[in-house]
């Protein structure tokens, strides 16, 4: 099969359609570009063929290069990474000056992208090399160049093309935000030249193909007398935006991701030279962050593996089991919240509370965010009244019959949980399978109140439900696979992305966040500068700090946790200096953000205005801080530890979802791909140096797990680990 077909009308107009016959999206390959390239020449040496107009078979365009390619660019090493970007640029300006003399300007063919709907990365790349992008009037089609969010940036053109096309200021949130527009939404910020009815968009391409004239197929770039949108570096307002673009950057990123550092680096380099030198400087900047490993990392972890769990990577070889009516008990923000996005799915919701007022209180939350919705016009007043038409809110169990899954979202307390557990299994059939949203309560024990162990299980979502993308499952001691293969398919129906873990206190996510926000504490009662703590995480790539984060989940609950953890572990309960800071703050009603005030100062209106004065007072700082570094690498590896014990223990059985379950669940260093990711870039023996000293200096938490001792011993990283025993 071959990814680009070839041919030319009566009125001598070629279209060369794209269509991956392996593919449900269309991807670039080696060799489809190559055979991308041969077809061009094809149209350009035909004397009869007046025109080309470049389309998909597809509803869309193209997703973007097959990650494939950039593997075995980086496997070949930087000669071979450089090469076969220059490669791609030589087709694309070939494709841009369409034959026409160098001298003259004249004498090319025209050559149109007509898309019919989304063009992510290469599949809006090439368009822009020619010379006229025709866009479907699609809502759901998303155009951009959204490489930057998986660490690397636009580097078959993308970059050099898009500043010269706006200006710099203009083209920065396409290029550093990797910003997606809908067509409409394109052609007003230029990124596309017409919208057209989708039934005409091969009709309007062909006109337009027909009636170009010379003037039309000139790039500004390639004019004569272009001057820079905005200006070029050198002038006052560009030398002020690129300023401004570099603090932003820095602000935005803390320097620990290369990728848009050098994307700025090749648009203020190339913007200081003729455009074909331009290129090989993007070219240049590209394979530098290729050879990074933090891009590598980005791409596996929040592209290939986000992916593949996605897919249902490890979900148990049963039968489809698509969730039809789901039963949501409690109407709290979380039952609320998981409510809105199965309704929003297209599942039919029974949302059940102990008052009709509680539930219809549940209720009007999608309606809140509906509204929202609505303001942004991405929501239409047909679209809201479908959404809440699929909720039902009641008070009465028996609404439950006819449901497969429940979803329990009461108060974390094991004794209301038993009573919802009866009152529900006494309400739906035997298959209907039923599913705890807690984040610390065991789940073997939870299932004890159930008639049906093999049918319970956990489902953590995350708050606020509708904007997180990760949902936990936790299998306990006797969850079948049945269970844990409803729960994956319905993460899949609510389009976010599922891991499995195994029963253990605090799962996975939490198991290691918390050790985090530990550690930030311990260290203020130590003595060590709150900024400096505070700081430190972030520019080690943490969204927030421990403080931050334990303000924005508020104190009070840190207070149940801690309490709960020391009845369940007695003696052994190692955190009674992070218990006095968090009881004492509580006692003082620093409750966090909930309260107005917290280890941080709020205004009236809950703005954050900076860390209490009073820590200070209560917390003196030491007259000789810790370097920054060992900051870091106690924020870091309280957290990283965590999960290599999880692992080691069973409650993780695969790395993919233990990177990608960090990232989304609590944002851990994305650029860094993850914590078995950032081990593997730092290599165990390194691992286990700074595990050493932190134990000698600071205690035994930091004792490196024996699993990590082995592997740095043998010179093993854990993705290379886990491929052997897959392949084994």
């Amino acid at each position: 099969m071959t990814d680009f077909t070839y041919a030319v009308d009566a009125d001598g107009v070629a279209t060369i359609t794209w269509d991956v016959k392996a593919k449900s999206m269309n991807v670039m390959s080696t060799e489809g570009f190559a055979l991308l390239d041969s077809l061009i020449d094809t149209a350009l040496a035909d004397a009869a063929v007046k025109g080309v107009i470049l389309t998909s078979g597809k509803k869309d365009f193209a997703g973007g290069m097959d990650l494939n390619v950039i593997a075995q660019m980086r496997a070949g090493g930087a000669q071979a990474i450089f090469d076969g970007v220059m490669q791609m640029h030589g087709v694309l300006r070939k494709i841009e000056r369409a034959g026409m003399d160098p001298k003259t300007k004249k004498g090319g063919k025209p050559i149109v992208a007509a898309l019919p709907g989304t063009a992510l990365g290469i599949g809006y790349e090439l368009p822009l090399a020619c010379h006229r992008i025709i866009a479907a009037d699609n809502p759901k089609a998303k155009i951009g160049l959204p490489e930057i969010m998986v660490g690397i940036f636009p580097g078959a053109g993308g970059t050099t093309r898009l500043v010269r096309k706006m200006g710099a200021m203009m083209a920065a949130p396409f290029l550093l935000e990797g910003k997606l527009s809908d067509p409409k939404s394109a052609k007003a910020a230029g990124l596309v030249d017409e919208v057209v009815a989708p039934d005409a968009l091969l009709t309007r391409a062909k006109e337009w193909v027909l009636s170009a004239k010379d003037a039309d197929l000139v790039k500004p770039w390639d004019d004569k007398g272009y001057k820079m949108p905005g200006g070029a570096p050198y002038h006052p307002a560009g030398f002020m935006t690129y300023v401004g673009a570099s603090a932003m950057i820095l602000g935005k990123t803390m320097g620990v991701y290369p990728a848009a550092k050098a994307l700025l680096s090749a648009a203020y380099e190339g913007a200081l030279v003729p455009f074909d030198t331009a290129l090989k400087i993007e070219a240049r900047w590209f394979t530098s962050v290729l050879m990074n490993p933090s891009s590598s990392a980005m791409i596996r972890s929040l592209f290939i593996n986000k992916e593949a769990l996605e897919k249902g990577a490890n979900r148990p070889k049963v039968d489809d089991q698509t969730v039809k009516r789901l039963g949501v008990i409690g109407a709290g923000m979380m039952g609320a919240g998981i409510a809105y996005v199965s309704a929003n799915a297209g599942i039919e919701v029974v949302l059940i509370d102990a008052s009709q007022e509680a539930a219809e209180r549940g209720k009007a939350h999608s309606a809140d965010l509906l509204d929202k919705g609505m303001k942004r016009g991405k929501v239409t007043a047909e679209k809201k009244a479908e959404v809440l038409g699929r909720i039902h809110a009641t008070t009465d169990y028996a609404a439950l019959a006819g449901c497969d899954l429940i979803v329990e979202a009461v108060f974390e307390d094991p004794k209301i949980k038993a009573e919802v557990t009866a009152k529900v299994e006494a309400a739906v059939g035997a298959d209907c399978i039923f599913a705890t949203n807690t984040s610390t309560l065991p789940i073997s024990g939870l299932a004890k109140a159930s008639a049906r162990p093999a049918n319970f299980i956990g489902i953590h979502f995350f708050s606020p439900v509708d904007k997180m993308n990760l949902v936990e499952i936790i299998r306990g001691k006797e969850t079948g696979d049945v269970a844990v293969a409803k729960a994956l398919d319905y993460v899949r129906q609510i389009r976010k992305t599922p891991i499995v873990v195994n029963d253990a206190r605090f799962f996975y996510a939490n198991r290691c966040i918390i050790p985090y926000i530990n550690e930030g504490i311990r260290m203020v009662a130590e003595g060590v500068e709150p900024a400096l703590v505070e700081n430190a995480a972030k520019l080690v790539g943490m969204p927030l700090g421990p403080l931050q984060l334990v303000d924005e989940t508020s104190i009070d609950l840190g207070v149940k946790i801690a309490k709960a953890t020391r009845a369940a572990m007695g003696d052994a309960y190692p955190d009674g200096a992070v218990d006095a800071v968090l009881f004492a703050m509580a006692d003082q009603g620093r409750l966090g953000k909930k309260a107005n005030a917290g280890f941080y100062a709020y205004d009236a209106g809950g703005k954050r205005e900076g860390l209490w004065e009073g820590l200070a007072t209560q917390y003196p700082v030491a007259e000789v801080q810790p370097d920054l570094t060992t900051v870091q690498h106690r924020l870091l590896m309280a957290q990283v530890l965590e999960a290599v014990r999880a692992l080691d223990e069973g409650v993780l059985t695969d790395i993919r979802e233990g990177d990608v379950g960090a990232i989304l669940g609590w944002g851990f260093a994305p650029w860094s791909g993850g914590p078995f990711s950032w081990l593997d870039i730092i290599g165990a023996a390194r691992a286990v140096e700074i595990c050493d000293h932190l134990t000698t200096t600071q205690g035994t938490r930091f004792t490196a797990p024996a699993l990590l001792r082995a592997m740095a011993d043998k010179g093993e990283t854990f993705y290379a680990r886990a491929s052997g025993a897959k392949a084994a």
